[in-house]
Order: structure tokens, then sequence, then C-alpha cells
């Protein structure tokens, strides 16, 4: 399996679970999946990122193109996939036009074309105000987890080695 992780793995694990100062095991792991092609993100994760000014939007600063992919012609296909679905899935305009200018509906559209699965902290939810990732990957046909469920899958593990 090839991932795709949404910009909340790498907040949320900065700010919670596995903050840079006590939990380096988990940025390395990242490093090594991604130097064997099973995790990405993609630049547009990487550029919200980089706004916060802080840790971890110097770690995203120094990964490029390897680690946050780029849009390229095969994802274009995929584009309007995913819009249409937004815009006939019966969530208000402003849902939609959110969904449509913010990373997670270019995240979608490069797992639905390259068959990878999106990673989110995000549930599915039944509003109509706000698009959620599970959602559009149910109804396009993306496999979606979180992140325990890849950690798991790839069996990776964070055991404290000597000081």
């Amino acid at each position: 399996m090839t991932y795709l992780l949404d910009a909340n793995i790498f907040i949320q694990a900065k700010n919670l679970y596995y903050s840079f100062d006590f939990c380096p095991a988990f940025w390395d792991w990242l490093d090594q999946a991604n130097a064997s092609d099973k995790v990405f993100s993609i630049d547009k994760v990487r550029t919200e990122l980089i706004a916060g000014d802080d840790s971890l939007a110097k770690w995203a600063s120094e990964r490029g193109d390897g680690f946050f992919l780029q849009l390229s012609s095969d994802i274009i296909p995929s584009l309007p996939v995913v819009s249409r679905w937004a815009n006939s899935g019966g969530y208000e305009q402003a849902a939609v036009s959110t969904f449509l200018q913010v990373a997670d509906y270019y995240l979608v559209a490069f797992a639905h074309s390259r068959d990878f699965v999106v990673v989110t902290h995000e549930v599915p939810s039944q509003s109509t105000k706000r698009i959620k990732i599970p959602d559009a990957c149910i109804a396009l046909n993306v496999k979606v987890m979180s992140p325990y469920e890849m950690l798991r899958t790839e069996r990776a593990r964070f055991v404290l080695g000597s000081p």
C-alpha cells in the first residue's frame, strides 16, 4: 500500500502524540517509509504546514518533491471527478467552495488517480456544512484510514533504545 497523508496527521503528531522532542522515531519512520515509496503527502499540504512558522514548518520545508508530491498530468482526470461528486453531494455551496479551494480536494484526487490510501484523523460526517475527506473517499472508492491503522498495517515500532 502507498499512503497519502493529510495535514492533520503532521499537525496533531507535532502538537500531541509524536512531538519532535519526545518521539523523534515517528518522524524518522515517516522519512524511512517515504524512502521506500510507501508514505507521501502533497505540495498543497506542505504549503499549509510551512505557513505555521514552527518546528513542523521547518521539518516540512526540509522535505521536497520526493515527500510532498507535485500536481502532475496523471492527476488531472481525477480533479473533475472529485469536483462533480462534491457539487452533487447535497452539501451547502459554501462547503463545496471551501473544499475545492483547500488541499483536501487535491489529496482525494491524488489518491483517486494513483490508488493511494488517504490517511487522516477526520471521520465521516452527516453534516452538509463541511465536506470531510473520508466522505469523499468513501463515495469515490478511495481507501481511507487513520494514522494508527497505517502504523499497525506497516508494523511500525517506536522502541526505546539506550539513552
